[in-house]
């Protein structure tokens, strides 16, 4: 059965909220929503005025995990500490109640039983005070993961410091300074991250909604101090309740555009097999790669 995938070509708060309605579901009691606050430095990410009219429709509140960066990335969301000042600058805070749930340990472990290479997700245990979670993802290029989209969200993102040294050493090493020098290959990090997209999607399965908003088009991530200026023009917003179909929708949007940008970004996709991220999540269950897109 196809999954429904909701696309419009306008690019608005107003029309995020639009689109979320046209999923039918009403997330109940407390709504995590997962955002990516932006790094230090970064020109590309959605700031939050952008999500304001969506947060307070669905009454939610942001959350977010610190980083596993190095200390030579430039990045200050790797603590607890230099994050608060983060959400703080960048507005955050200003407008809505904010979780860095993995800020006070210890954190929390569920099992991946089906997964292809690691058989557990370490998250921050806040995400245990949440009833449903909202995943609104700004779709873009990803430096490791060749893409970041709802399945990085639910993965990297909902993932502790620790969690995430594990999704990008394969599981060889919680240790923040050791995962980079013990980084996976292009087969088993896409495949780390969709097992732990699994891990969460199952956990709120029937409760959770998921938006791409496909602006800013760079091929790098949020979390670079220095990201690429976007190379394609703005493409719209997605909306579904399958993590899968939304991202699969998102790349064939790009494959088929005849943007002069679509063959550096997808070149940065290929290179990191960030597909395969897709792929991987519909052998493990959690969607479908077969889609109806329905154009509003």
């Amino acid at each position: 059965m196809k999954a429904k995938v909701y696309f419009t070509r306008e690019i608005t708060p107003e029309k995020v909220v639009e689109m979320y309605h046209k999923l039918g579901i009403e997330l109940p009691g407390k709504v995590a929503v997962k955002v990516h606050s932006g790094e230090k430095g970064n020109q590309n990410y959605l700031h939050p005025e952008f999500w304001k009219p969506m947060v307070e429709d669905v009454h939610g509140r942001i959350v977010e995990c610190n980083t596993a960066y190095g200390d030579a990335s430039g990045g200050v969301r790797d603590n607890t500490e230099s994050h608060w000042k983060l959400m703080r600058a960048h507005g955050w805070t200003k407008y809505f109640d904010v979780d860095i749930m993995d800020a006070e340990g210890p954190d929390i472990e569920w099992d991946i039983p089906d997964g292809k290479v690691l058989k557990k997700d370490v998250l921050g245990k806040n995400i245990l005070n949440y009833d449903s979670m909202l995943v609104l993802a700004h779709f873009k290029g990803h430096p490791a993961g060749g893409y970041g989209g709802a399945l990085k969200q639910l993965s990297i993102g909902c993932a502790s410091r620790a969690g995430k040294a594990l999704i990008h050493s394969a599981g060889k090493t919680d240790d923040r300074y050791e995962t980079w020098k013990q980084h996976a290959d292009h087969v088993q990090f896409p495949e780390a991250m969709a097992d732990t997209a699994a891990a969460v999607y199952r956990h709120f399965e029937g409760k959770i909604a998921f938006i791409n908003v496909m602006k800013n088009l760079s091929v790098d991530c949020d979390c670079c101090v220095v990201a690429e200026d976007p190379c394609m023009a703005d493409i719209g917003i997605l909306a579904s309740l399958d993590p899968v179909a939304i991202d699969q929708a998102c790349m064939d949007l790009i494959i088929k555009s005849d943007d002069p940008g679509r063959d550096h970004f997808m070149e940065r996709v290929n290179s990191r097999n960030g597909i395969h991220t897709i792929e991987a999540a519909a052998e493990l269950g959690i969607g479908t790669r077969e889609y109806e897109l329905i154009e509003v």
